[in-house]
């Protein structure tokens, strides 16, 4: 059987994903330190060095973090990641994801995620977003994705619990979304 690597090289003509290393702390803080990036997360003071820390460290642990490179600059403008991937129900999440806002919008976050569910498909029938219920802002430019809203549950975020809805994704939706954002950003 073969093994999967959730923390793969990708990229296209404006991003490369590539696998989060300790030495991109720094420069992954200058762009998570900007407070209006998690103004609409749970964890608001990420922006913080001490929260970032943790985070940093959870991300690098998880061993399915990725940095995103604008490949015009060559400077990372954000990280994101992989997780619970179930193969039982051919699931995988993505989260943990935030950009500079320079990066923000359409083009950017569409060639990321472009980069993540594509290559997902390869190996799962599904791919899942779990949004805080609070980030509008996200919600909104998942759902220009294709993505179908599902259930809302409680996510415990070190030890307590906050309201999130989870957004889902299987291939022929996302081709629908794919041929649709295209033809809208001609």
């Amino acid at each position: 059987m073969e093994t999967i690597s959730w923390q793969p090289v990708l990229e296209n003509e404006l991003v490369l994903l590539r696998p989060l290393e300790r030495s991109d702390y720094e420069e992954l803080y200058q762009v998570a330190s900007d407070p209006l990036i998690w103004e609409q997360h749970p964890v608001y003071s990420r922006h913080k060095r001490e929260e970032y820390n943790s985070f940093f460290e959870e991300s690098l642990d998880s061993g399915k973090s990725l940095v995103l490179i604008d490949k015009e600059t060559n400077k990372i403008f954000g990280s994101t990641r992989y997780y619970d991937f179930d193969a039982e129900n051919s699931s995988i999440k993505i989260g943990g994801t935030f950009l500079d806002r320079a990066h923000w919008g359409g083009t950017y976050n569409f060639a990321n995620k472009q980069l993540l569910i594509d290559y997902a498909f390869q190996f799962v029938d599904k791919v899942i977003f779990e949004i805080a219920e609070e980030n509008i802002r996200s919600q909104k430019g998942t759902a220009r994705f294709g993505v179908e809203e599902g259930e809302h549950f409680l996510k415990d975020i070190g030890g307590e619990k906050f309201p999130y809805v989870s957004y889902q994704v299987n291939p022929e939706k996302w081709e629908e979304a794919k041929q649709v954002f295209v033809l809208n950003h001609k």
